[in-house]
This record gives structure tokens, sequence and C-alpha cells, in this order.
């Protein structure tokens, strides 16, 4: 018999939407000289946090807002090449995901993003955690938790909308 696992609420649903309002002030903040950001969400919470980032910031901000995803085989990055239907040339970019692990994921979608000649790249994620694998930062991060390498951050989505963030 196995344990099982002990799971902890880390964020509900209204300490998410306080973080994604906040997240998309900040957005605003690093982006008031551009008149349009791309957000890229890493399919699949990636491209929920950012298509409710990008809803926010259309009702708190001057700025276009272009909503993309990538999918990307997160267990063998280079099985897949990353293709985007928009031109990313001279555009500000921010690669948007719910959680940075060990930064694997984030590390080879930056490396698709920088085959066009880009002018400004961010990373913006929901949950950062301290103990990545490879050279990541976040510049924008709703939620910072250290965990162990065995603990695991789950984001729960229903439809487009990010209900909950747990521990296991």
């Amino acid at each position: 018999m196995t344990a099982k696992k002990k799971r902890v609420l880390l964020l509900d649903k209204e300490r998410i939407s306080y973080k994604l309002q906040r997240m998309a002030y900040e957005v605003w903040e690093h982006n008031s000289g551009e008149k349009e950001i791309v957000l890229i969400g890493i399919a699949k919470g990636g491209k929920i946090l950012a298509d409710n980032l990008s809803a926010i910031l259309k009702k708190i901000s001057p700025l276009k807002v272009v909503s993309i995803s990538i999918d990307i085989n997160k267990k063998k990055p280079l099985n897949n090449a990353i293709e985007f239907n928009e031109d990313l040339t001279g555009r500000a970019v921010i690669l948007v995901d719910d959680v940075v692990n060990s930064g694997k994921t984030m590390i080879y979608s930056l490396h698709s993003i920088l085959s066009y000649d880009i002018k400004k790249l961010m990373v913006a994620v929901l949950v950062d955690r301290k103990h990545k694998s490879f050279p990541i930062a976040s510049d924008i991060v709703g939620h910072t938790v250290a965990t162990t390498l065995q603990e695991h951050i789950e984001v729960e989505t229903e439809g487009n909308e990010i209900i909950a963030v747990y521990l296991e």
C-alpha cells in the first residue's frame, strides 16, 4: 500500500485573481512605452495564463495585446520544432507559463523565440519554484514557493480559468 500524497492548497480562485491583476499591472509598467506586446503562452497552463493576462491588460491599459501559444514536448523539447503564427521581429515579447519547475521548458521555448530579432523579452509565471536546473529568471511572478525536488505543483484549470494551485 502506497502512502497518499499530501495536497496543500497554495492559491485559491480569489488569490489567483489578485495575483493575475498584479501581474497584469507589472506587465503594463514594464511595457508602458510599447504600443503592442505579444504574450506567448506555453500550452496548456501558460496559454490559459496568457489569455487571462491579455483580458486584464485590455481593460487596464492602452496596449494592443496579441496572445498566442506554443506547444512544446516537455520531456523531449528538441523533438518538435516550435513554429509561430506571428512574426516576432521587432516586437516586445513575454513568454508565459503557469509554473517554472526546472526551467527546461522555458529555456527551449526561449531558444525558438530568439530565432527572431525581437525588441524586448520578458518571462512571466504564476508560480516560480526556487530549485531550477536551468538559468531562468522570471521577470514577473505571481507566487514564489520553495519546494523539494520530490514535491510537485499542480495548477488546476476549468475551461479558460485557473481555479487553484496545489503543492503535492
